[in-house]
Parts: structure tokens; C-alpha cells; sequence
């Protein structure tokens, strides 16, 4: 018999976000097709709060206003109050955002919208203490009853303005848009911190989709600034509090300009681009530490992140017990007790202070070099590093007695696809068979849950899939399919990404603009169908599916795909002119077009090895693959295999060279 007082529809949910939301005094509704229809039915306005479930504001934000009663009353009487997690329905999650980031200049969440019965938004914002958020909602509601068609009007108005963000200006088609992008690099490098890596502002995010970017255009030849700031910004994430050196893996972001203090929640779609980050970086920059970073994230994903089946969860929350951080900072106090006579070194190597780092309590960061630590101690760099680990060993039992934050065990499609990535590229680069056998068990897991047919579905929880698979879920499945393939050659992965683009394109394409739609023609339509073109803490779908129509187009020689990628690049162009931070991957695109993008064949009994030695270091426009016995693949199924020699053959512009038979002959005629 259930203790709580109060229990609401959410309690039939399988979102571990809603779930939190299922006791509160609110009379919260899942989202529907239907609810439109009551809140018209009703003459009620709509109140839809959006989060996740490892969001801290959002958990501030309940325990200040939703869960209290008298504010849950005047919720109640007065709305239809909604509760999503954004993280199922990010077709809703975009569209009212864009409505907050009108309305206030800023986003984030909780995102809090007020919208007419008929959905179409009429103020929101963010997280709310609770006398303001009563305030609003009284005024609110007041304003819907006494002044109705200047509502209808304002709404009316906020939502063209939300059609206008996909109006796409007809970019003049160009046979070279490298000089442009250079430009725009240009201006963007000004930016770089190069103290503290990333940029110079805060609060800092990973991005790493934009350091692949600068590797890569520092791969062609371009300003050394961008190896520089990759690799300070690299060094510096690892170094700071932002990341667990106890467990491993990434926080979402940095608040501070030092990567020192961070929001403490752990997502999968992080961790999955960081691996793949540091997996190209240790191929760059021969650097050691990137791999064992590598090393580090693949621990804290099998451990924490990883499904008995072989998905990966979604996310770990920032609070344990209440409290931001809790279950991750410690006191001096605690380290001694714990460490003993390690201590003063461990406290020394983790800039622990006595009266805390922050807030009275020690993050645990790096600011001394190991070399500075022989100094101090006198100890040999060897003995250090081993008493070091020591001392991690013992944290590490010591903080599995404590309450772990919550996670969010639903698979989503998009971020198990990425962690495949992540998987496929770090055995690319890294050449640790654990990387590969993890890649091929987890894209064949994705593909038994996510996919029906052709038609893709978004989550699984509780063994149930549900939610139709949007763009970016298609994309990321795509492009996951293209890395295990490049990976492994394993060609029937290919293939599935083929049919899958054919899918894309037949549900989401459209032709007006010559970009793909988020949602598809089948899901309901809010006010507009969005275009997700910005890339951000993920890339766009759009520019995702972009670099897979251009890889497809080589590996199955379909001019119409290297078209439709062409295509839109040109339209995207006027935007990213305007803003060019956000299109970091489009630009990794563009180099494709400019430089050439080259496949490197290798067929025969060293394959496999020539392979992972040609991709020591990285090369952005660069793909090496590895020709099965019997190829279906039209790039690759004219290649002969022999048994007693290994052959390869350099292929660019649509064109194969001539056969070489030699490592080094092939490695020289790569650097020309």
C-alpha cells in the first residue's frame, strides 16, 4: 500500500524524470495527442514544464514550488499542468525553447512554458523560486481571463516568430567554400583560452565535436593555434574537477573558467563524444594521456552507464541525498582518516585544502605536474603514480558505501548510437580489441531494440521501446553503422545505413529547403516542424546526415547523395556566417568537399594491421578501410584479396590509384 499522499498520473510512466514528478501535490499530465484537445475542451491554459532527470535545477525547482501544496493548488485550479522529459520529446523541448529564447533572450531548464489551449506559447522561462512563480501564475491567468484576444494576439505573433528560425535564405551555390571558412576560423580562434583551454568565458562546456573540427583543419595545414588550444583544452579538462578521477568519466559542464567546479550530472552523449575526441587526439598528438583518458571513460561507461544487455543508460544525477555533488567531494578531514600517511601527497596532487575547495568541501582537480610532485616529495615519479592509484583504490571503495546519485536507465536511441561511435573510433585509433568486440556488441543490441522494419523508435525502457525516432535518431543510428563499418569492415552495417538513409529520406526530407525535417510527417505537428541545423552539445541531425549522404555516396558511388550533401551545406551557409560556433561539424564537411575526402583500401593477409597503423596520426578527411573476401560494397568489390600478400590502393575524387604493395611506400604517398 502506497505511503504517499499524493500520487498522480505520472506514476504510469516509464520516464524516470516523470516518475520523480508522480508524488507531487500537482495534478501532473503526460503529454498526448489528446491533451490539446481537453485544454480546448476545458478553456484552460496549459502550463508545460520541461527537464530531465539529472537536471539539479529542476530538482530545486520541485522541492521549492511542486511539491508544496498551496502553490500545487493554485497550479491545479488554474492550468492543465504538463510534465515532459525532454530528453523523449525533444520535438517539444525545441520548439518551446525557441519560445523562451525569444521571449527572455536565454534557455535552459527546468524550461517552464505557459501556452494557449490550443498550444501556442504565451510566456515561460526557467527555473522560478517560489513567490515569483506564484506571482506568474496568477498573473497569467488572469491576463487569459480579462484580456483574451490580446493573448491570442501576442501568441499569435510568438509563434510566427518561431516559424521564422527555419526560414532559410537561398545560399548561392559555390565551388569553394574553404577561403570562407577560413575567414570564419579566423575570427573564431580569437576566442581560444589558452591559459585554460576552451574559451574565454564561462561557464565551459566540452564541445567536442568543435576540437575534432580544429585537429582536423590543423591536420591540413592551417595556423598552429588550433593544436595548440585542442591540446591545452584536452590536457586542461582531464586535469580539472569536470572530470571523475576517481571512476572516470565527464560532468556536463564546467561553471568556472577553470574547469575546477562542474554540474556534476554524467550523460551518456558526453562521455560517448569525449572518447571519440580523445581517441583522435591520442592519434594526433601521440600523446599518452589522451588514451588512457580513453581507458578511463570506457571503465566509468561498463560500470555505471552499461545495461546487463549491452544499451547504455542514459545519465547519472548531479544530487545524491539532496545535495549537488554530494556523493563526489570530500573533506580534509575525511582524506586523512581514509588515506592515513598518503594523505598530504594525495591532498598535494588534488589541491585538497582543509577548509575546502568549494564550499567547505574538496573537488578533487590537478594542479601540480608530477614533476613539480618529485620535487615537493622527493619521491621518484614512479613511486608517486603508484601511491596515487593507491590512494584512488581506497576513495573509490570508501565512496561505493555512500548513496550513489540517481540514474536515468532508459536507452535512447541517439546516445547509445553515439557511445557506438565512440566505441568504433576508439578502436580505430587506439587499436584495443576491447573497443572493437564493445562496438559490434553494442551496434547489434541498438539495432535488436531500436529498429522494426525500417522504422526506427527513439526509447527503450523496461524491455517496452516506444516514440518514433526522430532525425537526430536516425542520424546518429547512421552514422554509428558508417563508424562500425570503417572500424571493422564488416560491410552488412554499411548496408543497414543505407537502407536507413533511404528510410530518412522518404520521412523526414524536405524538398523546399533540401534539409531534413526533426520530426516526421507521421508525429504530431506543433505549431511548426522544426529543422535542427545549430550544432550544439550533440551536432545537428541535419549536419550529421549530411556527412553520412557523402560518405554513402562513395561507398555506393550515388551521385544523388554527394548532391543532396552539397546542397545543404549551400544552404546552411548564410547561417553559419552569421554564427559560425555553431556549425563546427558542417565546417568538418566543408574540408571534405575542399581537401578531398580520401579512402585508403587494404585488402589481404596484414590488413587489419595496416589499417591501425594508418590511422597513427589522425587525418580529418581520412578513411581507411579494410576489404572483406567477398565485397558487395561498388567501391570496394572489384579490389582482388590475396592470401599471401597485403595490397592497397588510394582512392580520391572518385578515382583509385594504382596498387601498392609496400607499408612505408603507402605511408609516403599519404603525407604527399
Amino acid at each position: 500500500m502506497s505511503t504517499h499522499k499524493y500520487t498522480n498520473e505520472l506514476i504510469h510512466a516509464s520516464s524516470p524524470y516523470l516518475l520523480q514528478h508522480a508524488h507531487n501535490p500537482v495534478n501532473w499530465r503526460m503529454w498526448s495527442d489528446d491533451i490539446l484537445l481537453e485544454a480546448k475542451r476545458e478553456d484552460k491554459l496549459l502550463l508545460i514544464s520541461i527537464g530531465y532527470s539529472s537536471c539539479h535545477w529542476c530538482h530545486v525547482m520541485e522541492h521549492e514550488c511542486f511539491e508544496k501544496e498551496d502553490t500545487a493548488a493554485i497550479m491545479n485550479e488554474r492550468f492543465i499542468c504538463v510534465k515532459i522529459d525532454r530528453e523523449e520529446r525533444p520535438d517539444i523541448d525545441q520548439i518551446y525553447m525557441d519560445a523562451v529564447q525569444l521571449l527572455t533572450g536565454r534557455g535552459g531548464w527546468p524550461l517552464n512554458v505557459f501556452t494557449l489551449p490550443d498550444g501556442r506559447p504565451l510566456h515561460g522561462g526557467t527555473y522560478f523560486p517560489k513567490q515569483e512563480w506564484e506571482r506568474v501564475l496568477i498573473s497569467l491567468s488572469n491576463f487569459y481571463e480579462d484580456k483574451r484576444e490580446e493573448a491570442y494576439e501576442f501568441a499569435t505573433n510568438l509563434s510566427n516568430g518561431i516559424k521564422k528560425q527555419d526560414q532559410f535564405e537561398l545560399g548561392q551555390p559555390s565551388n569553394s567554400r574553404y577561403p570562407d571558412l577560413m575567414e570564419l576560423l579566423a575570427k573564431w580562434k580569437l576566442q581560444f583560452d589558452l591559459s585554460w583551454g576552451g574559451y574565454n568565458w564561462s561557464p565551459k562546456f566540452p564541445l567536442p565535436n568543435q576540437w575534432e573540427l580544429f585537429m582536423g583543419v590543423h591536420s591540413l595545414g592551417e595556423d598552429d593555434i588550433f593544436k595548440e588550444a585542442t591540446y591545452k583544452t584536452l590536457t586542461k579538462m582531464y586535469e580539472g574537477g569536470i572530470f571523475d578521477h576517481l571512476a572516470g568519466g565527464f560532468s556536463r559542464y564546467s561553471t568556472d573558467a577553470f574547469w575546477k567546479v562542474p554540474h556534476f550530472e554524467k550523460m551518456l552523449y558526453d562521455n560517448a563524444q569525449l572518447m571519440s575526441t580523445y581517441a583522435q587526439a591520442y592519434a594526433y598528438y601521440k600523446e599518452p594521456l589522451f588514451k588512457e583518458v580513453v581507458a578511463k571513460i570506457h571503465t566509468f561507461i561498463q560500470a555505471d552507464l552499461q545495461s546487463p544487455e549491452g544499451g547504455f543508460y542514459s545519465a547519472l544525477d548531479a544530487d545524491s541525498e539532496g545535495v549537488e555533488g554530494k556523493y563526489y567531494v570530500w573533506s580534509a578531514d575525511e582524506l586523512a582518516d581514509i588515506l592515513e600517511d598518503r594523505a598530504p601527497l594525495f591532498c598535494a596532487y588534488y589541491s585538497v585544502e582543509p577548509s575546502g575547495n568549494w564550499e567547505g568541501e574538496n573537488i578533487l582537480y590537478r594542479t601540480l605536474s608530477v614533476s613539480k610532485m618529485v620535487e615537493l616529495f622527493n619521491l621518484s615519479e614512479s613511486k608517486i603514480e603508484s601511491e596515487i592509484e593507491l590512494c584512488k583504490k581506497l576513495l573509490l571503495l570508501e565512496r561505493s558505501k555512500r548513496i550513489a546519485p540517481g540514474l536515468d536507465d532508459k536507452l535512447i536511441c541517439s546516445w547509445n548510437a553515439l557511445m557506438v561511435k565512440g566505441y568504433a573510433q576508439a578502436y580505430t585509433y587506439c587499436g584495443e580489441e576491447a573497443y572493437k568486440i564493445a562496438a559490434i556488441h553494442s551496434i547489434d543490441y541498438l539495432l535488436s531494440w531500436c529498429l522494426e522494419g525500417k522504422q526506427v523508435y527513439r526509447i527503450q525502457k523496461d524491455s517496452t521501446r516506444s516514440i518514433l525516432g526522430f532525425a537526430e535518431d536516425y542520424a546518429c543510428l547512421i552514422e554509428a553503422l558508417l563508424a562500425v563499418f570503417e572500424a571493422t569492415g564488416l560491410e552488412k552495417y554499411a548496408f543497414i545505413a543505407k537502407e536507413l538513409m533511404e528510410e530518412c529520406i522518404h520521412q523526414f526530407f524536405d524538398e523546399a529547403t533540401g534539409l531534413f525535417f526533426f520530426s516526421s510527417a507521421q508525429q504530431q505537428v506543433l505549431i511548426t516542424r522544426k529543422i535542427e541545423v545549430n550544432d550544439d552539445v550533440i551536432p545537428a541531425s541535419n549536419s550529421i546526415l549530411a556527412k553520412c549522404l557523402y560518405r554513402l555516396s562513395y561507398y555506393f558511388e550515388l551521385e544523388k547523395y554527394e548532391h543532396m550533401s552539397l546542397q545543404m551545406v549551400d544552404r546552411v551557409f548564410p547561417k553559419m556566417q552569421k554564427f559560425p560556433n555553431g556549425y563546427s561539424n558542417w565546417m568538418q564537411l566543408i574540408t571534405w568537399f575542399e581537401k578531398g575526402f580520401t579512402q585508403v583500401i587494404v585488402a589481404g593477409l596484414e590488413a587489419q594491421n595496416w589499417k591501425l597503423k594508418l590511422n597513427q596520426p589522425y587525418r580529418l578527411n581520412t578513411v581507411v578501410l579494410v576489404k572483406q573476401e567477398e565485397s558487395k560494397l561498388p567501391l570496394l568489390r572489384e579490389k582482388p584479396v590475396s592470401e599471401t600478400q597485403t595490397t592497397a590502393w588510394i582512392c580520391t575524387n572518385k578515382t583509385c590509384g594504382l596498387p601498392i604493395q609496400s607499408l612505408a611506400k603507402l605511408e609516403e604517398a599519404l603525407i604527399r
